[in-house]
């Protein structure tokens, strides 16, 4: 009997959902097995993606959903505890943890499609 092979690239939206510095397109998946969330935008251009889950404290960052940058649409705000993140990479500028970061999510955009990556710690929820 064969393993199963690496999971493939997982379709996540239209590219031309995400708008610049926009509403965020918000998934879920399995993070060590376990019901998560994540969370994918665009900033300055490019897709970034990251799990929905304070460096603080485990807990949905968006403060409504699919809100997750502050009232100038600079940072990754934490509706909890006010925690400051930089949108480029995931770092915590601000806040309780500062220092620590977000946990990223491998992605890509291509012919008009983002797709998100699985990672051994981050997977797909499975279809019943």
């Amino acid at each position: 009997m064969n393993a199963p092979g690496p999971i493939p690239p997982q379709a996540l939206c239209a590219s031309d959902e995400l708008e610049e510095r926009g509403k965020a397109v918000v998934f879920d998946v399995l993070l060590w097995r376990q019901p998560a969330r994540a969370f994918a935008l665009r900033f300055d251009g490019r897709v970034v993606a990251y799990l929905n889950r304070c460096a603080h404290v485990p807990t949905e960052l968006d403060w409504q959903p699919g809100e997750f940058l502050d009232t100038d649409k600079r940072w990754i705000i934490c509706s909890i505890h006010g925690a400051t993140y930089e949108p480029a990479d995931g770092y915590c500028i601000a806040g309780p943890c500062r220092g620590e970061q977000l946990m990223a999510l491998d992605i890509s955009e291509r012919d008009g499609q983002v797709y998100w990556y699985p990672s051994p710690d981050i997977q797909p929820v499975p279809f019943d």
